[in-house]
């Protein structure tokens, strides 16, 4: 049986952008090969062309507690893990609660806050081809070399939940821009930061119709209404360039851009 949903992606996706599409809902590890996972939708930016699309469907949002282990479904939002863990006394994911998305998102690209990474308390994950303790998964900051749909995450217990190490967490959240944005653009290059870079390259508030790099925060892109597919992706390229050309330095994309036109702009 075929499970799809229609999405309106200028609702859905964190930075409002996106066509109305035919999304394929995962019930049963009947996963799509040529299909991408979007998760909460969180670090996308779809062209009005997208590749097919899938999405884990409510069956793989849960969490409960087996042994010493926090087992959590890959759909499960990241705020509500931290509630569980509230209530039960459970300590390290405090970080979470002001990270957008879900924990299978969260876990492939290693979502984090600082020193603070998912991976770090991670015990094994559930993949379709079984499960894998976390010693036989590569990863590092922001990824994780996962070439399969996470399904499942499994982590180690540790009791005391952590009120100021949560209100500390937010206040660092409180410092980013408001309003619509795919969160971070690019990921920190080595011993520097992405944002410094884009604002030393005149970028920091620069727009392009509805869209900018914030002059809050330069490596955060903001929709300020009704922003496109083009003036993103414009507005990225932009400082890609302008980088490399000052400092030699290839920015790395934080933000995966879905188009089916060029594939290769997915890596």
């Amino acid at each position: 049986m075929n499970h799809h949903k229609t999405i309106d992606f200028s609702q859905y996706s964190a930075i409002r952008i996106g066509p109305i599409a035919e999304v394929h809902i995962i019930e049963d590890a009947d996963a799509l090969p040529e299909a991408y996972l979007i998760g909460g939708a969180n670090n996308v930016l779809l062209s009005p062309t997208p590749p097919p699309l899938m999405l884990l469907s409510k069956k793989y949002d849960y969490i409960k507690i087996e042994k010493d282990r926090l087992i959590v479904g890959a759909a499960t939002p990241g705020g509500k893990v931290v509630s569980f863990c509230k209530r039960h006394n459970i300590a390290n994911f405090e970080f979470m609660a002001h990270l957008p998305g879900t924990v299978g998102g969260m876990v492939k690209m290693n979502a984090g806050l600082k020193e603070w990474e998912i991976v770090n308390h991670l015990y094994a994950l559930k993949l379709a081809s079984g499960y894998y303790l976390k010693e036989s998964i590569a990863y590092g900051y922001r990824y994780c070399d996962l070439d399969s749909i996470v399904f499942e995450a499994q982590f180690n217990i540790e009791a005391g939940f952590d009120a100021k190490r949560l209100e500390r967490f937010a206040s660092m959240r409180r410092t980013q821009p408001k309003g619509f944005s795919a969160g971070s653009c690019f990921k920190n290059p080595e011993g520097d930061y992405a944002g410094r870079l884009i604002e030393a390259v005149g970028l920091k508030g620069v727009r392009c119709g509805a869209m900018a790099f914030s002059d809050v925060h330069a490596n955060f892109l903001v929709n300020g209404g009704g922003g496109t597919f083009e003036d993103a992706l414009s507005l990225m390229m932009l400082a890609e360039r302008r980088v490399k050309e000052q400092f030699g330095i290839a920015l790395e994309r934080e933000i995966i851009v879905l188009d089916s036109r060029s594939i290769a702009k997915m890596t």
